[in-house]
């Protein structure tokens, strides 16, 4: 029976809804990373493109494909300017595992009191879980791209097409 209950919760969690939009200046949020240090994304004004990636939890098998694929697909993501950041309500030390276990090279931001959750609208119906969403930033910190329907293998690659599209963009 709770199968089925988390299932339910799962499907109707996937309504789109953003509290953002396209072409707003993101919301100020602070988090901290896998190593517990605080990130603002007011640090990344004028510094380049930022990608902020919502996954639901750490260690699942979706979420490990999906921070695996971005690890692999990390340097073209760089080369176009961009810093990518994975963000999950798990905590700062499971965020830190998840890390050292599958040797990323981008920042993991712990969200467990879902402020960035909450402010980008992308928590999950009744579970404190995000949805599975990728946002692109441009370095004014201006919303240029959000993506409700990730492929968690394929999510790096649409970006890297994405961040493309938008940089070549009149």
């Amino acid at each position: 029976m709770r199968r089925i209950v988390l299932g339910i919760l799962i499907i109707l969690s996937h309504q789109v809804f953003s509290a953002v939009s396209v072409g707003t200046k993101v919301p100020d949020f602070q988090l901290l990373d896998q190593d517990g240090k605080s990130f603002s994304i007011q640090s990344r004004k004028d510094k380049g493109w930022t990608v902020l990636f919502f996954y639901p939890k750490a260690g699942t098998p979706g979420c490990t494909k999906q921070v695996c694929a971005f690890r692999d697909s990390i340097k073209a993501i760089k080369e176009l300017g961009a810093e990518t950041y994975g963000i999950s309500s798990d905590s700062v030390a499971v965020q830190s595992k998840f890390h050292q276990e599958h040797k990323l090279q981008f920042t993991l931001l712990a969200d467990p009191e879902l402020k960035a959750i909450n402010l980008f609208g992308v928590k999950m119906l009744g579970i404190d879980l995000a949805k599975r969403w990728t946002f692109i930033i441009d370095p004014k910190l201006i919303l240029r791209s959000i993506d409700d329907k990730v492929d968690p293998v394929m999510d790096p690659t649409h970006v890297t097409q994405k961040l493309k599209a938008l940089q070549t963009a009149p």
